[in-house]
């Protein structure tokens, strides 16, 4: 039976879909959004690729942000993905695949409000596991001197976010937006619609930009007088022979739906952007003059930041104990039903713990162990690299019983990094295995922190990455 206190992950509930062009290409795209198991996150899925190829909402496969966010993997990209995934977000969504057949989603009227109403037709699917927070105790500061950006990260009970944008426009001035809760981005910020400079759109449209942009999903300001011969341009650009001459204001007296709507917009691209930090936050961010590319560093460094104090707290919790348990969950022959490894090369005797975020394992240590005829005589001491293996074959046991079917996948290591061999492992030694996984498992890659500890010794650290792999 679920904790009433605890809040699990959600999904939605059927497939939806939705049509349109790309703002910048121009192209078709059908998009659909496709329910996901519990910790996969927000994934794009190129299905006019061969291979079709997925790319999650990460920071780290942030490759463009000149006019939008674009991730990639490889080859393959999708462009302006900021407008979805602060949809996504502020339905209180976890784990979800969008689905596309072009390059980039639909840019709709140029705000987010499309994509809500999309996905309040899908419905909401409560899952089994709990959601992962990431609640900041401390100030996070991040500056782009290059942009004159500053963003702050404060602590705080819920999300908020503040914004402030300064072009320096007589059109726009000075402006301000703030949301005090994702649930009032559907009604305040959602339909909010994206905005440029009219002396900005002639070098996007003839730089091969804007080519699915239109009057119907963009605001236009025009900040300086126009020369007379410049609308004609302008009219054959929009398909508008009516376009009409101002001086100040929004292009075709366009009305505002609020006063900020701009700030508002821009508030809306950081809860995207945001989105690729890959928790849901306890913090209030203070974005000063925000853009995409400032935005996606900030995502990036807050990132790499809340993965150490995740770290930091994992492997403070595993430090407290390390008496060796008494229980054993798995002997070495159940053992044996999740990895190939055998005799000589089984290093891991029992587990002892076991949940769907950590594992401990034991390994005894003899003098008998084949190694210790080379390694080294009169002076045995265990290879550090077979410790590491030890402690790989354990995570192995880790990812794998959180598969529905632990027998029909190979474990490939594919990355060891910040290595640190502390001390010796001897003949007699009860060697203790610890690793909690550091992210949840998403498309079968597994990031874990491993420690090996000899009594109250700490002999080992490294941070492991695994992929897993369906047999053939």
């Amino acid at each position: 039976m679920k904790s009433s206190k605890t809040i699990f992950q959600k999904t939605i509930a059927h497939p939806v879909s939705m049509e349109g062009v790309g703002l910048h290409s121009g192209s078709p795209v059908v998009l659909r959004f496709i329910p996901a198991p519990e910790d996969t996150g927000f994934v794009f899925r190129r299905t006019d690729l061969n291979p079709i190829v997925e790319i999650p909402a990460l920071a780290e496969y942030v490759v463009e942000t000149s006019r939008g966010t674009t991730l990639g993997l490889g080859e393959a990209q999708v462009l302006t993905v900021e407008h979805a995934l602060s949809a996504l977000t502020a339905m209180d969504l976890d784990n979800v695949i969008i689905e596309l057949n072009s390059p980039e989603l639909p840019i709709a009227d140029g705000s987010a409000l499309p994509f809500i109403e999309t996905l309040q037709k899908a419905g909401i699917a409560e899952q089994n596991a709990p959601r992962q927070y990431f609640e900041l105790k401390e100030h996070f500061h991040f500056e782009d001197d290059l942009k004159g950006t500053e963003i702050d990260m404060l602590p705080d009970s819920d999300y908020r976010v503040s914004v402030l944008i300064d072009f320096d426009s007589k059109a726009l001035g000075r402006q301000h937006a703030r949301m005090d809760s994702l649930a009032t981005f559907a009604k305040e910020i959602a339909p909010c619609r994206t905005f440029c400079f009219l002396h900005e759109l002639e070098t996007m449209y003839n730089s091969k930009l804007i080519q699915g942009g239109d009057l119907n999903n963009a605001l236009v300001f025009i900040e300086n007088p126009v020369a007379e011969e410049h609308w004609g341009n302008l009219r054959d650009m929009f398909g508008h022979p009516d376009l009409q001459f101002q001086n100040a204001g929004v292009l075709n007296h366009r009305e505002l739906y609020f006063d900020n709507e701009p700030a508002r917009h821009k508030l809306l691209d950081v809860v995207g952007d945001f989105s690729l930090i890959g928790r849901r936050l306890k913090a209030h961010a203070i974005a000063h003059k925000p853009g995409h590319s400032s935005n996606a560093a900030f995502a990036l460094a807050f990132r790499k930041f809340m993965l150490s104090q995740e770290r930091k707290k994992s492997s403070k919790a595993a430090s407290k104990v390390i008496t060796v348990p008494t229980e054993t969950v798995f002997d070495s022959n159940q053992i044996m039903q999740f990895l190939p490894h055998r005799y000589p090369f089984l290093l891991v005797d029992k587990i002892v713990e076991i949940s769907d975020q950590h594992v401990v394992g034991i390994k005894n240590v003899s003098i008998n162990e084949g190694f210790f005829q080379g390694h080294f005589p009169g002076n045995p001491v265990m290879p550090g690299v077979l410790t590491i293996e030890a402690l790989a074959q354990a995570g192995g046991v880790l990812c794998l019983n959180l598969m529905d079917d632990p027998g029909g996948y190979w474990t490939y290591f594919t990355r060891i990094d910040k290595v640190k061999f502390k001390g010796k492992v001897l003949p007699g030694d009860t060697l203790i295995l610890r690793l909690r996984l550091i992210e949840p498992i998403r498309r079968g890659i597994c990031r874990m922190d491993a420690q090996a500890f000899v009594q109250d010794q700490k002999v080992v650290e490294a941070e492991l990455m695994a992929q897993l792999v369906r047999k053939s």
